[in-house]
């Protein structure tokens, strides 16, 4: 049978020969889907679909003349078989998407290998090795001898794909790379996937589950067909039967409601982290380092491989508070509490099938003293376990002090309920386990033990590894809250005490440092045990001791960082600090603090204003001494002498520093934004370095490109300098959750790409980003690009009326995808207090995709008009040999490739109201006039004829999507004029005059919503 929506002239144009796979599992699945279709809605919905699918032009784009003939086949739709083909699409693009991701899954490795790498002489003149490389950093070998091992040594290598430890350590081989400067930055690696507590993602987690069962099943499907064509066929039953379980799960699929019933709670929000975790991470991340471990012996067998916990995670879900009022103190302790419960969860059952599997019995194998001493101790404190175990297990000493470890892993299970509850802990003198230390200490224990009488474990190695880095904790949660509420809190506080002579938020940033400072060196507390605030002021002052709480029970990893949004001046770090001192997270007469204080530089002004800020703080000897572990340590590095004190409880020397994509993005455009971040990193890291203090950035990215999202690796591959060092921070949202995470091997190879990504960056640079005439350059298209992005956003007159009407802002504020709401707590609908997500959610529906390209062009077309011949050569050399002008400049290509303008200009005149479209129709007119100028250039920067062409691979995906996503479009442009129209009726007249509910319309137009996300695989 042929493939419903795309003929076999453009499939064989989509796919080249090498992805026969991917075509033939397409069309297994574009068949069932059909056959859902037709059991579950007739043939004439299949024949529906069809039609409307014949509307589009090969490109997958909307042309006039089709839409005119799309308009007039949807408007003869009744709601039920609008919101029927709009259902189908959606479910046809999960379905797509799920292929890809089993395809990538399959593929991601092999097909790196055909990728055209530079020449070993390009990659050598174009390569310095880090600033940190000590003088007694000897490379590996010298001369001819060395060259010629080298030599033999990658032609016997196999090639390896790029992004993988597999290429990077003979890689790093062959450049010379001095092993002990691999070797103290692996000693520091720390790599953090922070899981965001704002997600953009949209599917329900009934769905997820559903897509984890198809996944599973053609999994099963591609092993029994393998064997079917080796055997002459003998499974082809078993794999008929696999398709009719597949064609029953999709069936279930499409009768399950995609929406959600009701707005999430932020404990929801939490389960669908916790999700990954469960599903994918807590038994993938061994594996990670596993991996990590091996290919480094196999290249450099004498370094010794990072801390278990190299990469780990952390997350805003539950700990988020900025604009989200849902976000309590108590939601945020019963967050860790429920981290706590699924880690003790998977941990009980591990330990369970220990117990199994350990059967070693003393009659065959010897036991040390120390796991016999154990015995005795467990004996006395857990005698209930002894009664009931003993005798069974008298000659199995492994499995009765495994049943010892259940026993107070329960225990401490029981106990962490009844704190989530809120309860008193029922038998508080049972013994447990404090913290995941002490249960590692116990599991290491055994260990050795069976190392030293000659056995080995796997599967207790492997619980170790997911101890050592989740703990009992799971994730650290970081806390956020924006600035102006820490300064309110404070004002309404010292007016109560009536302790300055005017109101604090009136004083000057002078005179607010002064005061800060003074009242930080004081222990005299300032706010009462009572708290006779209003509610917003004890919700700040509650937050901080709940901080506190937290780390007196799951310990000070759990809650260690409290970032600070919109942060412009000093003064909002050291409220933030005052208030910690107030809890008692800092003690301000040794300077030594359980909390670092983040300030997250947002808005362009912000970004530009970065520097002074942090280098006034690192000026105050506080803040300084803070950061070095108090006063004390502080002065033993001055002297250069040891410090007698004990460990600080913070990283010594050690600031982070959150950079935000998306604000600065809505508030100046995508070149500018890119650029400004660029330049702060750059210099933060001279400034951190000058005071000898390392640098974290923590990159707030979302899943859009309008958002910082995009290709990690050659993200990372393009920061600037030494800004990275081992050390990296990066936002995990939305999405990109379910794209990276859902299955097994592309969460390995995602994390795989971060960490080689972030080794490859600290070892090695370009030195590109240090050439000033470059920069000047990039500053000056940053420039232009930003003062065309805000003539249009911020000055154009008639752009808010615009946006508001044209695209489905509205309609996505009513989507029940999120436990914050959509626009700062302002109260007006303009664009100042949108939230980015539904900013870039709106445009990427429209097609858009407005604020990843806007204002590029212009920018790059006044650079070329100076010298059209010169400047086109200078900007292809900027494209091939500056990493971040290459980055920005595939971002804007990929974005580009998505936008179909035509579309677009059909959601303009089908949404604008009579009276508003002649002035509409300017606004569009710049829009696609900087589109198509934009486009064109990116084209000639990069060489290619049609966009993504360097890309085959993403090229393919999109056109894989963009014409199916044509005819969705137009269901949702027709329902959200119905629905529109529907509301201005009943408002004006009180008679309802659709024959159809708004509930119904607004139902059918969400669903739309959701079928244009899961095809652009984007949301915000």
């Amino acid at each position: 049978m042929g493939s419903l929506l795309y003929s076999s002239s453009q499939t064989a144009d989509i796919y080249p020969v090498s992805e026969l796979f991917l075509r033939h599992r397409l069309q297994v699945v574009e068949e069932l889907w059909e056959s859902v279709l037709r059991q579950e809605c007739g043939q004439n919905m299949v024949d529906l679909l069809r039609q409307l699918r014949d509307l589009c032009s090969p490109e997958g784009q909307a042309t006039n003349d089709q839409a005119s003939s799309a308009v007039k086949l949807i408007e003869q739709l009744n709601i039920n078989e609008a919101i029927r083909a709009a259902r189908a699409f959606a479910l046809y693009f999960q379905l797509i998407n799920i292929i890809e991701q089993e395809y990538e899954q399959r593929q991601q490795l092999g097909r790196y290998e055909a990728e055209t790498e530079p020449t070993d002489a390009e990659r050598a003149s174009n390569v310095n090795y880090s600033s940190n490389q000590r003088e007694d950093d000897a490379p590996v070998s010298k001369g001819i001898a060395a060259e010629l091992l080298a030599k033999n040594y990658l032609e016997k290598a196999q090639v390896k794909p790029k992004g993988t430890f597999a290429a990077l350590f003979p890689y790093l081989f062959k450049l010379n790379v001095p092993p002990q400067q691999i070797q103290r930055l692996i000693a520091h690696l720390d790599v953090r996937l922070v899981f965001t507590a704002h997600p953009t993602e949209i599917v329900r987690h009934t769905i997820r589950d559903k897509q984890r069962q198809v996944v599973q099943l053609l999994q099963k499907l591609d092993t029994l067909e393998n064997h079917a064509g080796g055997t002459g066929g003998g499974y082809a039953w078993e794999a008929a039967d696999v398709r009719e379980q597949l064609l029953e799960e999709i069936r279930l699929w499409w009768r399950t409601d995609e929406l959600h019933q009701f707005k999430p709670t932020v404990l929801d929000e939490v389960d669908y982290a916790l999700h990954y975790f469960q599903e994918v991470l807590f038994d993938g991340i061994p594996q990670l380092y596993k991996r990590f471990k091996h290919t480094l012996s196999n290249t450099f067998p004498w370094l010794e491989p990072p801390s278990k916990n190299f990469c780990s995670f952390g997350s805003w879900v539950g700990s988020d508070r900025d604009g989200n009022p849902s976000v309590t103190p108590e939601i945020t302790w019963q967050t860790a509490c429920y981290q706590r419960k699924m880690v003790l969860g998977r941990y009980i059952q591990s330990v369970k099938n220990l117990i199994e599997l350990l059967s070693v019995s003393m009659h065959w194998s010897d036991v040390l003293p120390d796991l016999l001493e154990s015995l005795e101790l467990d004996q006395s404190q857990l005698s209930e376990v002894y009664d009931a175990l003993a005798l069974r297990y008298r000659q199995e000493p492994y499995r009765l002090k495994l049943a010892y470890v259940l026993k107070r892993l329960e225990n401490t299970r029981d106990r962490n309920l009844a704190l989530y509850n809120r309860e008193t802990p029922k038998n508080q003198d049972s013994p447990l386990y404090r913290s995941g230390d002490d249960f590692l200490a116990e599991l290491r224990m055994i260990q050795r033990n069976l190392t030293e009488t000659g056995l080995s474990c796997r599967d207790l190695e492997n619980l170790i590894c997911q101890v050592e880095i989740f703990g009992f904790n799971l994730t650290q949660l970081d806390i956020r809250q924006e600035s102006s509420r820490h300064a309110d809190a404070l004002d309404e506080i010292l007016q109560y005490l009536q302790i300055l002579p005017q109101p604090y938020n009136e004083l000057s940033e002078e005179q607010k440092v002064a005061w800060l400072t003074g009242e930080l060196q004081t222990r005299r507390p300032l706010i009462p045990a009572e708290l006779p605030f209003s509610e917003k002021t004890n919700d700040v002052i509650e937050t901080f001791r709940v901080v506190r709480s937290l780390q007196q029970e799951f310990g000070l990893n759990i809650c260690q960082t409290y970032i600070i949004s919109m942060c412009r001046d000093v003064s909002d770090v050291l409220e933030v600090l005052l208030l910690a001192k107030e809890a008692r997270l800092f003690d301000p007469a040794i300077a030594v603090g359980t909390i670092q204080v983040v300030p997250l530089f947002e808005t362009v002004e912000d970004l530009q204003r970065s520097r002074s800020v942090m280098r006034k703080l690192f000026e105050l000897p506080l803040y300084r001494a803070l950061l070095a572990g108090g006063y004390e340590q502080a002065k033993a590095e001055e002297t250069d002498e040891n410090s007698s004190s004990l460990a600080p409880p913070l990283t010594p020397n050690l600031q982070e520093v959150m950079l935000g994509y998306s604000d600065s993005n809505k508030d100046s455009g995508f070149l500018s934004s890119n650029w400004e971040i660029h330049k702060a990193q750059k210099s933060l890291q001279q400034i951190a370095e000058g005071y000898d203090i390392n640098l974290r950035i923590f990159h707030g990215r979302g899943g859009s490109v309008g958002r910082g999202g995009g290709p990690a690796y050659e993200a990372i591959l393009a920061q600037p300098g030494h800004s990275i060092n081992g050390r990296i921070k990066i936002t995990e949202q939305g999405e990109v959750l379910a794209s990276k995470y859902s299955l097994l091997d592309l969460a390995l190879y995602h994390m795989e790409t971060i960490t080689t990504a972030v080794i490859q960056a600290s070892l090695l640079r370009t030195g590109f980003d240090d050439i000033e005439p470059w920069n000047e350059i990039m500053e000056e298209l940053a420039a232009r690009s930003r003062q065309h992005y805000r003539a249009l956003i911020y000055e154009q007159p008639d752009f808010v009326d615009f946006f508001h009407q044209v695209t489905p802002i509205e309609e996505i504020s009513q989507l029940q995808i999120s436990s914050r709401p959509a626009r700062r707590p302002s109260g007006k609908k303009d664009l100042s207090s949108l939230r980015a997500i539904p900013w870039v959610f709106s445009w990427t529906q429209t097609r858009f995709l407005l604020p990843s390209w806007y204002g590029v062009g212009t920018a790059l077309q006044e650079f070329l008009n100076a010298e059209p011949e010169e400047h086109l050569k200078l900007m292809r050399y900027f494209y091939v040999k500056w990493p971040f002008f290459k980055m920005v400049i595939s971002k804007a290509e990929m974005t580009l490739a998505k936008v179909d303008m035509q579309m677009a200009h059909h959601y303009v005149q089908e949404l604008s109201k009579p009276e508003d479209k002649l002035r509409f129709a300017k606004v569009f007119d710049q829009i696609a006039s900087e589109f198509y100028l934009t486009r064109d250039l990116v084209l000639k920067i990069t060489d290619h004829n049609q966009l993504l062409d360097g890309d085959p691979v993403l090229q393919r995906s999109v056109q894989l999507r963009n014409g199916t996503i044509v005819p969705l479009g137009f269901i949702q442009v027709s329902l959200l004029k119905r629905l529109r129209q529907s509301m201005n009726t009943n408002a004006t007249s009180g008679v309802i005059h659709s024959r159809y509910s708004k509930g119904e319309l607004l139902r059918g137009a969400l669903l739309t919503i959701n079928g244009i996300a899961a095809g652009m695989r984007n949301t915000g």
